[in-house]
């Protein structure tokens, strides 16, 4: 596969999970979409030192992006829907914030899983103390001491994500995990891009009174882009052997990512009283028997997609067959597959009317072109042991965050000029 489809496969890969997120929401829902762009990530490489940690990866992206979830930001949006020039760059900027920390961390666990040899291992322990330390440190400091508020009077827990993202910065460094470092950086610049320019269609799509899911739209883009920013980290930096992981490991994560994820997602996001407020918003005239029929249907959904995930992995001897990027790619989609049909039953599409003003009319396209960017050429190994090995300088990565903030500036004049203020607006200062 080429550099370019390897790339467009992994960015929309984590795009399309950002976007189901969207109709679960939190760290559970945030893991799911985080485990599809890991795996998507590891198939399109077809590293074979990789494909043998294909569930031990897929478990860390998903820890990694699914840690940001804690983080609030409906009312930094809300900052972004004035027009007065100060409160909307706050709220593009501090989009831009929560969308690096979400790359950053899911990033950072993702690289250092690939920069794992079997001569340099993390010290997983000591790492996990220092980021659960770092953040009760930034928490209680920036929230509690110095008061620095961004979302009143909603959750502050970014400062936690702050703290854990400074304490696996620093220890990527002292440890010598440059590549994993690097990969955290670029994810969390895609990420915190992303984040804010999705934010700005958003905008300008409820100015233009376009009747459309632009939520979705944001959230894809933060996928989009964080993963765009992953993937190009990985593909740019030279990579040593990586460890072959245990088969316990690799079986642990495997339950971890085709049944944990999924399971805790059905009893966070499936409840009666949700799944009974659909059905009157559908229409139904037995309520209790919509909703015992949807229970039906996604533990059907969960049976099958994580079978398919546990049985194809154990046909290749945990990983050590030929056709390992086959079974990769295997895993990629029924984790993707089973998390797109998770949203459509939570939305309901099966029972109203198909409208493309739902944004979830978009999945099975974006599902389509995944399929259309990985078949042709899938057992061809991407040009990525002899990519060169780039290790940039403090000005080049405050050349790309001052970039950045130059484009949050356009945004934001564009934003404040684009209407007169929108429904949702919250002002900060």
């Amino acid at each position: 596969m080429s550099r370019v489809r390897v790339m467009l496969l992994c960015a929309l890969a984590l795009g399309l999970g950002w976007a189901v997120r969207g109709h679960f929401g939190h760290e559970w829902g945030a893991s799911w979409a985080g485990a599809v762009g890991a795996l998507a990530l590891v198939a399109a490489v077809n590293r074979k030192d990789w494909l043998r940690r294909t569930p031990v990866l897929a478990a860390l992206g998903a820890a990694g992006w699914a840690t940001g979830g804690m983080m609030s930001y409906g009312i930094v949006i809300g900052y972004c829907r004035g027009n007065d020039f100060a409160n909307v760059a706050y709220g593009y900027a501090m989009l831009a914030v929560i969308g690096g920390l979400y790359g950053f961390i899911g990033g950072g666990l993702l690289g250092l899983g690939l920069e794992t040899t079997d001569e340099k291992k993390p010290a997983w322990a000591a790492l996990l103390t220092q980021m659960v330390a770092g953040a009760y440190l930034a928490w209680g400091l920036l929230i509690y001491q110095m008061e620095w508020f961004m979302t009143p009077p909603r959750s502050e827990l970014w400062a936690a994500c702050l703290g854990a993202s400074i304490a696996l910065a620093w220890y990527l460094r002292r440890t010598g995990f440059h590549r994993a470092l690097r990969v955290a950086g670029y994810a969390a610049l895609g990420g915190g891009f992303g984040f804010s320019v999705g934010n700005f269609f958003q905008t300008l799509g409820a100015a233009g009174g376009f009747a459309y899911n632009w939520w979705n739209v944001m959230e894809f883009t933060l996928g989009f882009c964080g993963g765009l920013g992953m993937i190009y980290a990985v593909l740019t930096s030279d990579w040593p052997e990586c460890a072959r992981p245990s088969k316990a490991a690799n079986w642990l994560a495997l339950v971890f990512v085709a049944i944990a994820i999924p399971v805790t997602n059905l009893f966070h996001a499936f409840t009666n009283e949700s799944l009974t407020k659909l059905a009157e918003g559908l229409g139904k005239a037995d309520p209790a028997q919509f909703v015992n029929g949807q229970f039906m249907l996604v533990w059907g959904i969960v049976a099958v997609f994580a079978a398919i995930p546990l049985i194809a992995w154990r046909l290749t001897r945990h990983g050590e067959r030929a056709n390992a990027a086959n079974v990769a790619g295997i895993l990629l989609f029924a984790c993707a597959v089973s998390y797109v049909i998770f949203g459509y039953v939570k939305n309901g599409i099966f029972f109203r009317p198909v409208s493309f003003k739902y944004s979830d009319t978009a999945y099975t396209p974006i599902l389509l072109a995944m399929l259309a960017l990985w078949f042709p050429g899938r057992n061809q190994t991407a040009p990525l042991p002899h990519a060169p090995a780039h290790r940039e300088c403090w000005k080049h990565w405050c050349m790309l965050w001052l970039g950045l903030l130059a484009v949050i500036a356009v945004i934001t004049y564009i934003s404040i000029n684009a209407h007169e203020g929108l429904g949702g607006f919250h002002e900060r200062f």
